[in-house]
């Protein structure tokens, strides 16, 4: 069996979901949440595993960097076309409601992001596109 480190993806989010966050929430030095989304096409549910950071009490900080790349990640398009999605931090799921940061909020929100995970600096500098802050607020 790999090491929860190791993980990305599909077998990630099944690791995180089957053990409540036992294993899958710690991940290569920082936290993972699961966010769950509706396909703007498909109509179903999808699942992602996100680095977070806490914001206040009710909220939630990801980012929608997709290692840098041009095309912003399906999960972050998902919540343009419906921001109502759920979250699981460790065994706790409950419903969220997305939005994108402002401006006046983004640069404290970044820098808290990227005291957890420094490459989403390097990821802004590969892309002209402007890597969002997710803001999930319980509903």
């Amino acid at each position: 069996m790999a090491s929860v480190d190791d993980l990305h993806g599909n077998p990630h989010v099944d690791r995180y979901l089957e053990t409540n966050g036992d294993e899958g929430y710690e991940w290569n030095g920082t936290q993972i949440l699961i966010l769950f989304t509706i396909g703007r096409k498909s109509g179903e549910q999808r699942r992602h595993a996100l680095i977070f950071r806490t914001w206040g009490e009710n909220a939630y900080l990801v980012v929608a960097s997709k290692g840098g790349t041009d095309a912003p990640p399906a999960w972050y398009v998902n919540l343009q076309a419906n921001p109502e999605a759920e979250i699981q931090v460790k065994g706790e799921r409950f419903p969220v409601r997305a939005r994108v940061a402002s401006d006046d909020e983004k640069s404290a929100m970044w820098a808290r992001m990227t005291e957890v995970w420094p490459d989403y600096d390097d990821y802004q500098t590969k892309t002209s596109r402007v890597i969002p802050v997710v803001v999930l607020e319980r509903a």
